[in-house]
């Protein structure tokens, strides 16, 4: 009886990582495919180089996490540990390349219709540091898989955001409470369904799911508060 639980885990596991790379891929390609993915089609105004490099970096991220999804479900752990060392590398990237992108964005100007760009500029660095404690994390607990996936599943959800909040025809009106609270909602159902799938709460996935809505809640509050507002300037001065 337990291997038949054993085995019934795995598969719904292999399942739930497969549709998670999928959505991730797919929401990741709508929400840009006008700015970046299409953008040779379209005629718009030409990206600058490090948001151009960006792009490319997390498109590489994109790809390798669907890449190490499918490694497991062919049941390749070697080359799925063995290309794991190349994605600390990337996520090292990513990062630095967020960060510079993010200031940058600031310091040119860039934001959504409205907002004060030094004050946004808490949201993408924002990404950057939950992404890094999230990958930490993960790398922490890679001798414990259940763990080690799930809290990189909460790090895609860490790059929705951005996706989603430029779907064209989203309800785009609703601010925050689209562009993070989608992500947030699918998270917490994911959540749900895994809790009652394995018969218990996954507690590393719980605390990073936590961690991720509070981390939102937190640059909504402060991101146009003095403190912010002065680092955000000593930032981009």
């Amino acid at each position: 009886m337990a291997t038949n639980d054993t085995f019934d885990r795995r598969s719904y596991d292999r399942r739930l990582f497969l549709w998670a790379a999928i959505g991730f891929a797919l929401l990741a390609f709508a929400g840009f495919a006008q700015t970046y993915y299409l953008k040779p089609f379209i005629q718009t105004v030409p990206l600058r180089t490090i948001t151009h490099f960006h792009g490319l970096t997390m498109s590489a991220w994109i790809i390798l996490f669907a890449t190490q999804v499918f490694l497991i479900r062919s049941k390749n752990v070697a080359l799925h540990m063995r290309l794991g060392w190349a994605g600390v590398a990337l996520a090292v990237v990513v990062i630095v390349v967020g960060l510079v992108t993010s200031i940058e964005a600031a310091r040119n100007g860039v934001a959504p219709g409205g907002i004060d760009p030094l004050a946004f500029m808490i949201v993408p660095l924002g990404d950057m540091l939950v992404f890094a404690i999230l990958f930490g994390a993960a790398i922490y607990y890679r001798k414990v898989p259940a763990n080690h996936k799930r809290l990189l599943l909460v790090t895609a959800f860490n790059f929705l955001p951005p996706a989603v909040g430029r779907i064209p025809y989203a309800p785009l009106e609703l601010g925050p409470l689209w562009f993070y609270g989608f992500p947030d909602l699918l998270m917490l159902i994911i959540l749900g369904i895994d809790t009652w799938k394995n018969g218990r709460l996954n507690r590393a996935f719980a605390f990073a799911a936590v961690f991720l809505i509070v981390s939102h809640v937190f640059r909504i509050m402060f991101m146009s508060s003095v403190p912010w507002m002065n680092f955000a300037t000593w930032l981009t001065t």
